[in-house]
């Protein structure tokens, strides 16, 4: 199967090794894995803060920097949903019909990770090996808009070694939400230690998500906090091995 990896905005710039273990696993269960030169931004960003029209150009880029792979995986519930939720409906907005079409076709083969692996892969059990005590986080896109489900939970309770640790009030926001983080610092920093107070109850050394951004914003938390609870992106989780 000929996949394209959607990087995202903050995997290739922050987050980096979220990538590559993206690449690594999907290689190892038989994909062939190419990373398109052509992709930028989803337009997220542009379409969640007012700018909509400045989106246009994006998803016009996209449609055509992912032509002709039979899937396109995202290490982001986050930006998935962007692609699937809103490109087509912006295109409608904007009275462009063919652009409408094509967003809608390339929605259809788009995909966040642990749909690919569970839904298209048909895998649960993906060979990994994490030795660590585990809570996860369902992070908001990938739990309302996208409907992940437990798909991340079973890949997780396959994986040799890690013993799942489950987290209190789940599913609440963390708090980042994007600029709401930027524009509503105060409301933002009060949900995030919410968040952090539920993770260090379980008694896990790692928090796993399929996010960067909102394992960026925990990490950072739990960092100040010196908390002994580090953040690993679910790829990296996944893509571990004896």
């Amino acid at each position: 199967m000929r996949v394209a990896l959607y990087v995202t905005c903050l995997v290739d710039g922050l987050a980096p090794a979220v990538g590559k273990a993206t690449v690594r696993l999907l290689r190892r269960l038989g994909c062939r894995v190419e990373v398109p030169a052509g992709q930028t931004c989803c337009g997220q960003l542009h379409i969640n803060t007012g700018y909509p029209a400045a989106a246009l150009p994006l998803i016009r880029n996209q449609v055509a920097a992912f032509v002709g792979y039979d899937a396109v995986v995202l290490p982001s519930g986050s930006c998935a949903g962007s692609v699937r939720h809103q490109h087509a409906a912006l295109a409608d907005r904007a009275g462009d019909a063919e652009l409408a079409a094509a967003a809608r076709e390339l929605a259809g083969r788009t995909y966040e990770l642990s749909e690919f692996l569970v839904d298209v892969l048909g895998r649960v059990d993906v060979g990994a090996y994490y030795p660590h005590r585990v809570t996860y986080h369902p992070t908001c896109h990938s739990l309302r808009l996208l409907e992940v489900g437990d798909r991340p939970l079973r890949l997780l309770r396959a994986v040799a070694g890690l013993e799942l640790l489950e987290l209190p009030a789940a599913e609440t926001c963390c708090g980042f939400g994007g600029t709401f983080a930027v524009k509503n610092a105060a409301v933002s920093t009060a949900m995030l230690a919410d968040k952090m107070r539920a993770v260090q109850q379980t008694g896990a050394e790692v928090c796993t998500a399929g996010d960067a951004s909102c394992l960026l914003h925990l990490g950072g938390g739990l960092a100040r906090l010196r908390a002994g609870v580090r953040t690993v992106h679910l790829a990296e989780i996944l893509a571990s091995t004896a």
